[in-house]
């Protein structure tokens, strides 16, 4: 597994549907960047990795579930119904799933299964117990056709938004010991907001979040690592994406970023921001 980076170069990319820009940055604190993106303008595919494990191991971990991902999806996606891919049910009268987003969201969950085993395989490669080793989150969208539903699929703490009608909303959960606590009601005493519940890599099998979500035009998606989300406040994130439209997405990614830096995250720093067309 060998780490490649740039794996999305920074400029506008057109997706089905959306216009999309993605940038990382290795922040103010560390000396490396242990986050990675990667947009597929042909598969409609955006997804960012935050990598751990230390020093060039989190880099690795990142890159590779998203080259692993991007090669799974890329060689299974035929099998689906071309109602998938084409928008119309008499496009394939035989097809095995009625609805579109129940074929790709098992397929999606696949080729989690398939990156997560391919790290952990790695890991355990190199002697490291279950638990231990490199890892990374991993979240992202899939959309195969501008009449297609946006399917989502996450592990970890890394995050999608959309900013709908001027109103943002966290459209993921945060698989983390800290999220487990506030759901359960405790307030006081809570644990540390970095505590991973899962990952991919560690461990021999992950459990993702998946879901199905339809898109209108104006919608404006991001995924963004928690050296964002962690830093910068919600309404902050909520007026910087309101300036998004089809000209300014480099210029939100970057003040989103600089924003980060503002607020003294001591992260590595990645946003991919999304406007529906």
């Amino acid at each position: 597994m060998t780490r490649t980076i740039p794996l999305s170069p920074p400029r506008v990319h057109r997706l089905p549907g959306m216009l999309v820009f993605g940038a990382t940055d290795v922040g103010t604190v560390r000396s490396n960047n242990e986050d990675n993106l990667l947009i597929d303008e042909a598969m409609g595919l955006a997804m960012l990795a935050d990598g751990m494990g230390g020093h060039a191991a989190g880099e690795v971990a990142s890159a590779g579930v998203l080259t692993e991902m991007r090669a799974y999806l890329a060689q299974h996606t035929p099998a689906l119904p071309a109602f998938f891919a084409d928008g119309g049910p008499e496009a394939d009268p035989d097809a095995t799933w009625s609805d579109p987003a129940a074929g790709a969201l098992r397929l999606l969950r696949a080729a989690v299964t398939h990156a997560n085993a391919r790290l952990y395989a790695h890991n355990c490669a190199r002697g490291r117990t279950e638990g231990d080793g490199m890892g990374a989150t991993l979240t992202g969208f899939w959309r195969a056709s501008a009449v297609a539903p946006l399917v989502v699929f996450h592990v970890g703490d890394s995050r999608l938004y959309r900013l709908r009608g001027c109103v943002l909303e966290q459209l993921t959960r945060d698989q983390t010991l800290y999220q487990q606590a506030l759901e359960a009601g405790m307030r006081d005493r809570l644990p540390a907001r970095n505590v991973l519940l899962q990952a991919m890599g560690p461990a021999p099998t992950v459990t993702p979040e998946l879901r199905s979500h339809q898109v209108v035009e104006g919608d404006v998606l991001m995924l963004c690592s928690d050296g964002l989300h962690g830093a910068v406040a919600h309404a902050e994130i909520e007026a910087a994406l309101a300036h998004a439209n089809s000209s300014t997405l480099g210029a939100v990614c970057e003040r989103l970023i600089a924003m980060a830096k503002e607020s003294s995250s001591r992260d590595n720093i990645t946003t991919v921001v999304a406007l529906c067309v």
